[in-house]
């Protein structure tokens, strides 16, 4: 065999060896890009993920924000029409008729009269109140109506204050008159 025959054979096993290894490398090259893809992939999907949780937390965040203040608001409103009607009705027994006015005191005072020995009442009813009862008159007290009665020492007070009475009702009946404004 000569010389040249032996070159072309080294020449063609090491073409034949440089082309395995092109292959090989280019194999493990696009093994590496498939697997760095594939990677880059899962990266790009569980940040895609979290960006919408985040997403989906903050619209449920300021969703319920949003519910709370209009919760709140018409709290607000419902308050401020009951407050209304509270001082619209306290404005009406300010002003009932002087007939009705009386009858009322008169069923008060006679019902519960017995045990005390003063009684008070606004200066607008002072007379009227005079009149209807052999109870000391001790004094006129800032009210809408109504009186208060006292003992001889002070001790036990019954306040019929049409103020308290109607601070006590509107108390009492806040839940049915709140049921038959707002349903």
């Amino acid at each position: 065999m000569g010389l040249d025959a032996i070159v072309e054979e080294i020449k063609a096993k090491g073409r034949a060896e440089a082309s395995k290894i092109n292959q090989e490398t280019s194999l493990e090259v696009s093994k590496i890009i498939a697997d760095a893809r594939a990677s880059a992939d899962k990266i790009k999907a569980a940040k895609q993920e979290a960006v919408k949780k985040e997403i989906e937390r903050i619209k449920q965040q300021e969703l319920s924000s949003a519910n709370l203040e209009v919760k709140k608001a018409k709290l607000n409103a419902r308050k401020e029409i009951l407050d209304e009607v509270y001082e619209e009705t306290r404005e009406l027994i300010s002003k009932l008729p002087a007939e009705k006015n009386q009858k009322i005191l008169k069923s008060i005072i006679e019902k519960n009269q017995s045990g005390y020995s003063k009684i008070y009442s606004r200066s607008k009813d002072k007379s009227t109140v005079s009149k209807m009862t052999k109870l000391e008159f001790a004094g006129e007290i800032d009210c809408i109506g109504g009186i208060v009665m006292e003992n001889a020492d002070g001790s036990v007070v019954l306040d019929f204050k049409y103020d308290m009475i109607l601070k006590n009702v509107s108390e009492q009946s806040l839940k049915q008159v709140s049921d038959i404004l707002f349903g």
